[in-house]
């Protein structure tokens, strides 16, 4: 495709005010904006019946909903929810991960004004994470529950608080429960009525924070924020009106990332999700290498580790290379910086497949932006770049010191406030109605406002050492996971009340499978001389004490959903685990130690 049709180039406007503050807008008009997401599926509906919208697997192949067929069954099931009394303060509670039902429940209760409230499936297979369900449940207090499968899910379903609940199971309903295929018969109600009640502010899902500083907050997600970001993001890359957009994506929908991103923009510009079952950890990466042989992409969405994995595979497989590759315009990496070998091979394997690169890029936003704010729309060679101000976006950056600023940032997709949280809601916004994300960023060049902001860590998250230097632990934590990739699974940067920075590592499972427990670090000589390479190759690059990781230890046991280690998205609660895990960050301090590696 050409690059004139693949993306825009970069233009921002500066405004400079006089205590050092900088606002950053686009330079290009934002685009009009749909009313509601059900806008989308009619449009599509009519132009393009036939196109799948929603994929998932199924035997050998692929079980395929056109945009006709989705149109249809959401409507059924629309006229249902409504026969059931359910409306905008009847929450649905969905507590299984991607489906096809799902997909089409989840829009069947948009299309009527019921909010949809997908958690993390960990919460309910995992009994030890009960307690984290049991909170989502008082707070949001559901009126119906949704599990694709009622044997998987029977010990959370079975929970007292459960009880006057309606339980729909799109397989093995037990006992009082309702098949999802009941729904599908409809239930009589004017679905057109309810849907014209429907408007930009009505609340589409209520998505819940990580949690990973205090107890998990619920997002009101309206359609305004949904549909004006999907414009913005068209704005940016516009090959997606080019034709039809198509991914085989597996990331998950209790996260604005893959429920709200990747999902609308499917559903936004006519394009087709196919439901990847996999993800980038060792036993499930084989079906997501298996589902991209069955089907490729028109873009490519992962994390870095994700995106490591496939590039091994396609290293064994030449067939695998060539599907993945062959109509690729796309490829986009979110959550640390794609490490430099990885994107070099992929830039490399795509040029032998196709004669050119797609687009390699990235963006930044929260759960509270629906989620896009900036997005690096035009190529660049370097990773960890975020990006410029999407359209109808103000971004606000508020010196931190002399490199950095604190983001916050206004705009047509940034939410109005938290769920049944006034004070929480009031604290989040500045005296002007920015909303306030504790994100840092720098300028790649102070010079040119088109270079894009680069991602710089998380204020919160910056602690001192004892010689009272601060450690911007965030951009830390990925430089050291960009340089232990496919060492480390994660990795917890340390150093409060210590004059040296350590680091705690969750090593990827072939990483602990080559070595052995040592009450609760584990133990390799050539793993850990590997990872000490490796730390000294990236201290080589530090300016001083406070970005300079000196030490580190493995840990054997896994963080824990349970114990709270994990949040809802996936990600570490580094508090939580550097609460529990306190013995092993006494020995990472311990010199005589042989579980620690010394830099």
């Amino acid at each position: 495709m050409p690059e004139a049709d693949l993306y825009r180039r970069h233009s921002v406007r500066r405004e400079d005010r006089p205590d050092g503050t900088v606002l950053l807008t686009s330079g290009h008009e934002m685009s009009p904006v749909a009313r509601v997401s059900g806008d989308w599926l009619h449009r599509w509906a009519e132009e393009r019946p036939g196109t799948t919208f929603l994929a998932e697997r199924s035997g050998p192949g692929w079980r395929e909903v056109s945009y006709a067929e989705t149109l249809g069954q959401v409507r059924a099931l629309a006229s249902a929810l409504l026969a059931r009394g359910l409306g905008p303060d009847t929450p649905i509670l969905i507590i299984s991960g991607n489906g096809v039902d799902h997909g089409l429940l989840s829009l069947a209760a948009h299309y009527v004004g019921i909010p949809t409230v997908p958690v993390a499936e960990q919460y309910s297979l995992i009994p030890g994470a009960h307690a984290q369900l049991k909170y989502v449940l008082n707070l949001i207090d559901p009126k119906m529950v949704y599990a694709v499968d009622g044997a998987r899910f029977a010990q959370a379903l079975a929970m007292d608080e459960m009880a006057g609940r309606e339980i729909v199971v799109s397989r093995n309903p037990g006992p009082g429960q309702t098949d999802f295929a009941a729904l599908l018969k409809g239930g009589g109600d004017d679905v057109d009525a309810a849907a014209a009640q429907v408007g930009p502010d009505s609340v589409v899902k209520i998505l819940m924070t990580s949690g990973s500083t205090s107890s998990p907050k619920g997002v009101l997600t309206t359609h305004r924020m949904m549909c004006a970001n999907q414009a913005q993001i068209l704005d940016a890359l516009p090959f997606l009106m080019k034709r039809p957009p198509r991914i085989v994506d597996w990331l998950p929908w209790n996260h604005v990332f893959g429920g709200s991103h990747n999902f609308n923009m499917m559903l936004a510009n006519g394009g087709s999700l196919y439901i990847d079952e996999g993800k980038p950890a060792k036993g499930l990466v084989e079906k997501s290498v298996e589902n991209n042989a069955l089907m490729n992409g028109t873009m490519a969405f992962n994390v870095p580790v994700g995106f490591a994995m496939m590039r091994d595979a396609m290293r064994r497989d030449a067939g695998l290379r060539r599907k993945y590759f062959e109509d690729l315009d796309m490829i986009f990496y979110a959550g640390a910086s794609l490490p430099q070998d990885v994107w070099t091979d992929l830039e490399d394997m795509a040029t032998e497949v196709r004669g050119s690169i797609p687009l390699m890029n990235s963006s930044w936003g929260l759960t509270e932006t629906a989620p896009a704010c900036l997005i690096q729309h035009e190529p660049t060679n370097r990773s960890g770049i975020v990006g410029v101000p999407m359209t109808g976006v103000t971004v606000k950056l508020v010196p931190d010191d002399g490199t950095r600023f604190e983001v916050r940032v206004k705009g047509p997709n940034i939410m109005t406030g938290y769920y049944q949280a006034p004070d929480k809601t009031a604290d989040a916004f500045d005296e002007e109605g920015y909303f306030k994300t504790g994100d840092a960023m720098a300028f790649v060049d102070p010079e040119d406002m088109t270079k894009g902001l680069r991602f710089d860590g998380r204020i919160s998250e910056d602690f001192k050492l004892l010689t009272g230097t601060w450690v911007r632990a965030a951009q830390l934590r990925l430089d050291a996971l960009a340089k232990l990739v496919p060492l480390a699974a994660d990795v917890v940067v340390t150093g409060e009340g210590h004059n040296e920075v350590g680091l705690l590592i969750v090593p990827a499972a072939d990483t602990a499978g080559r070595m052995a427990p040592d009450n609760g670090a584990m133990v390799g000589d050539e793993v850990q001389a590997e990872i000490r390479v490796r730390l000294a190759e990236l201290a080589k690059s530090a300016a001083g004490s406070s970005n300079r990781i000196t030490r580190a230890l493995i840990l054997a046991e896994p963080p824990s959903i349970a114990e709270g280690e994990i949040t809802a998205k996936g990600n570490l609660n580094f508090r939580k685990l550097l609460t529990r895990r306190a013995d092993m960050l006494a020995r990472l301090y311990d010199n005589d130690d042989p579980a620690v590696i010394r830099v």
